[in-house]
This record gives C-alpha cells, structure tokens and sequence, in this order.
C-alpha cells in the first residue's frame, strides 16, 4: 500500500528541475579575492558556471576558474551552498588556493581582479558577495537562500 500511495503522489506533482553550479573563493596569501567582472551583464561575481553532466565539483571549480580567469588552483573545501529560489540554480562554492597561471580576461569576463573584502562588499551584489565572506571564515559550509537580490535564510 504505501509502494502505491508513493507513486500516485509522485504523479499528482511535478518533478523540480535545478541547474547546479559551481564557483571558486579564490583566497590569495595576502586574503584578496579572485573577482570577475561578467561579461554578460557588467556585475562583479566569483569565477564560475554550470557543472558538467559527468563532472565532478572540484573539476569544475577548477576549470571554470580556468576558463574565466587564467589562474589554476588548488580546490580546498567546499563553503557554502546557494540557492536562486526564482530561477532554480543551486550554487557549491569552493574555498580555492591559487597555484599558478595569470590574470587574463575571456569571453565570460571583462575584468579579472583581486579585491579585498571591503572592495568585495562595495562592488558585488549582497547575494554573490556574501559567497565570498562566507569562504574566509570557519564556520561553514554554510547554507543560503535567496530570490535573485535578497538573502532569505542563513544557517550553517
């Protein structure tokens, strides 16, 4: 009966869809941060995008930030999970250390920089922001909601 019950319900409802993605908290010796300046739309983010099908998170922090920026790190741990309740994305964040390359634009950003926090804090939105001071501190991974603009819930 409750086999039954389980796939009746299963069918009366719709199956949420999510994109998952992945970003580097690129953390320097001196404690600037890796930011982007995104192409598409002019904002400051963390180095980041879509993970692969068959993709593992550290692999694709690590290329992402690659791709992004011309630095290659070493990923350490994860800081965070971020959810965009409006648009379905579930974001891992990933506390980085640099192990080489340069600073170089691409086709997904305009602008790569080391910032430090208060810089951070002035130039990003609170919602990406956020995912870079949560990456300095101990307490995580840390757990966030948000609607695109707003930060709706914060635990660890």
């Amino acid at each position: 009966m409750l086999l039954y019950m389980s796939n009746s319900a299963r069918e009366t409802t719709s199956t949420p869809l999510h994109s998952v993605s992945v970003a580097g908290a690129v953390v320097r010796e001196d404690g600037r941060l890796l930011a982007i300046r995104r192409a598409d739309n002019g904002t400051w983010e963390l180095p980041g995008g879509v993970l692969e099908l068959a993709e593992a998170p550290e692999a694709g922090v690590a290329r992402e930030v690659w791709e992004e920026t011309g630095i290659r790190v070493e990923v350490e741990e994860l800081t965070g999970v971020y959810k965009n309740t409006a648009r379905g994305i579930v974001a891992l964040v990933f506390r980085c250390k640099p192990t080489g390359g340069e600073e170089q634009t691409s086709t997904e950003s305009t602008a790569v920089e080391w910032l430090t926090p208060a810089e951070i804090t002035d130039r990003m939105a609170e919602v990406y922001a956020i995912r870079l001071l949560d990456a300095l501190d101990e307490a995580g991974p840390h757990v966030r909601s948000h609607d695109g603009r707003h930060l709706a819930s914060s635990s660890h």
